[in-house]
């Protein structure tokens, strides 16, 4: 905070456009000082240790560290700096990541300034702040009933399908009929709620479900 009591904040965003509106939309506000800005994770880490700002909002998609690994790294540190998320993106995983790395709040771009600059100091306090279509989707996300886990046979299968081996490579590899790893298939795009299998990988490895394969080697 500054000496005459405004807040102290850095807006991260790798979109100069975007990133320059965030920052003239709050010039004007007699309350919140716009110390700094970045382009990309790393400098955002950088910029809050050098700083020590209130508040860093935070895009999550951006170059060289994104804005979860970024948040990760800025709540383990020292500083006490909150992180507010401002960002285009809302999937369950999204917003899961962000806070689970330790962001207090999330917002969409969509944004009003009043709001805006509320969530800015409601976050300084250390209150949580979330959009009202992100509290839906969470709500909705705790009121969805748990889905069954992926049996030891179903990971292996998965992890075949990673690999990029075909149904009946997979049943050789494992031992198995080609019939009963499209059954272990069909079961893991259940439980995973997806349709095929480049998702059911997506979605695995989103989950830390499998590990990211290895290169095939040539042959």
């Amino acid at each position: 905070m500054t000496d005459d009591g405004r807040l102290r904040i850095i807006v991260v965003d790798d979109h100069t456009v975007m990133r320059t509106g965030v920052v003239a939309l709050l010039a004007a506000e007699p309350t919140i000082d716009v110390v700094g800005e970045a382009g990309d994770g790393r400098e955002a880490v950088a910029l809050v240790e050098r700083l020590r700002p209130d508040v860093a909002l935070l895009d999550l998609r951006m170059p060289v560290l994104d804005g979860v690994a970024a948040t990760s790294e800025i709540t383990a540190g020292p500083t006490g700096t909150r992180i507010l998320v401002l960002t285009t993106y809302d999937t369950d995983n999204d917003i899961e990541h962000a806070i689970e790395a330790g962001a207090i709040g999330y917002l969409l771009k969509d944004t009003t300034r009043d709001q805006l600059v509320d969530a800015i100091h409601a976050a300084a306090r250390g209150e949580t702040v979330l959009a009202p279509r992100v509290a839906e989707r969470l709500v909705a996300r705790m009121r969805r009933p748990a889905r069954p886990a992926l049996t030891a046979r179903e990971i292996d299968v998965l992890n075949a399908v990673a690999d990029g081996l075909s149904n009946a490579e997979i049943g050789r590899r494992l031992v198995i009929a080609e019939a009963t790893v499209k059954t272990h298939l069909l079961r893991v795009f259940a439980k995973l709620d997806v349709s095929d299998r480049t998702h059911a990988v997506i979605v695995a490895l989103d989950r830390g479900l499998i590990s990211r394969p290895e290169p095939r080697p040539r042959t």
